[in-house]
């Protein structure tokens, strides 16, 4: 059996409501009820339009959901619910994973279950979640992230990459940070194959931004170069064929600049890892160049090759910045 678990929004709240519902109508009532009992197609509507969920699917029919719910301790599921004639099939790790998956740049998951249903807390427990405090008729557990990632080449850099894009959503911002030669545009390379827009990620320095249209009915990725802006008010004159709004945007170099775009953000910091010497660029080379073997920082100002690059060991920081 294959679980296809992804991330939706508000356009699925009919489907991830009624999963929810049946689960829990399946469950011995409880005193006082589950929140979940109270809810309705609209409260659902409206978390999922402000933070999206997760949609698990065997053979096209959805047979598991959650609601994700950014929180300053972490990213929150609520509502976990598999429907009940195909619990014990692996549906529901499968949402732990993605989750985590999900949830890169947060310190953790947190989840709250009932403390009178000891077979939950264990379900949690089994997966990696550790008891942090109780609140009758809650018991709240948290599995910790790691916020930082070891990526040995290029193609660690990209899987890396694609793990963020899946993660993301119509509106989010990723600042990128790094140094000459960091990797930045692999990484972006790898984010845009995540969200399944057309291809032909480059470094867009001297055009400033790139609009790549997604091919599976998703946000578009929007790809800019702060380096030679003087301010971030310069994208209204690019004359985008998209809203920010409802893309995904990824501004390289815009630490300080680009903050003002989005609400909340996902920061992105790449650094070389230690004891790799202080060459700048050192083993990241591209044939996009002069031709002669020229690295990539020859080829271009911020130093990221546009493709065949062999990329150094690196060391990448995630951190998710809420809205205030």
């Amino acid at each position: 059996m294959t679980v296809d678990v992804r991330l939706v929004g508000a356009e699925h709240a009919d489907e991830v409501w009624a999963v929810v519902r049946a689960a829990f109508d399946a469950r011995a009532p409880l005193d006082p009820p589950a929140d979940a009992m109270s809810d309705d197609l609209g409260t659902f509507t409206r978390a999922l339009a402000d933070h999206g969920g997760l949609l698990a699917s065997v053979d096209g029919v959805a047979q598991g959901a959650l609601l994700l719910d950014p929180g300053p301790d972490g990213l929150v599921l609520r509502r976990f619910g598999v429907r009940p004639e195909v619990q014990g099939r692996g549906i529901a790790t499968a949402m732990v994973e993605a989750a985590a998956e999900v949830a890169v740049g947060h310190d953790a998951l947190v989840v709250q279950a009932r403390q009178e249903l000891p077979r939950t807390v264990g379900f949690w427990e089994d997966h990696g979640f550790v008891e942090v405090s109780r609140h009758h008729p809650y018991v709240e557990l948290r599995r910790p992230l790691a916020r930082t990632v070891e990526v040995p080449d290029a193609d660690a850099m990209r899987g890396l990459g694609r793990r963020v894009g899946r993660s993301l959503r119509a509106g989010d911002l990723v600042v990128l940070t790094g140094e000459l030669g960091a990797g930045k545009t692999t990484f972006t390379q790898g984010l845009g194959e995540g969200l399944g827009v057309r291809g032909g990620v480059t470094s867009p320095t001297f055009v400033i931004a790139r609009v790549h249209p997604s091919l599976v009915g998703g946000p578009d990725l929007v790809h800019v170069d702060a380096y030679r802006l003087g301010g971030l008010a310069e994208l209204d004159d690019l004359d985008l064929d998209t809203s920010l709004d409802d893309a995904v945007t990824v501004v390289e170099w815009g630490a300080g600049l680009a903050e003002q775009l989005a609400e909340g953000r996902l920061e992105v910091v790449i650094e070389r890892a230690l004891g790799l010497g202080d060459h700048v660029g050192a083993g990241l080379v591209t044939d996009g160049g002069s031709g002669d073997g020229a690295t990539a920082a020859d080829a271009q100002p911020d130093g990221d090759a546009d493709h065949d690059e062999v990329l150094d060991p690196r060391r990448v920081h995630l951190r998710r910045v809420l809205p205030e």
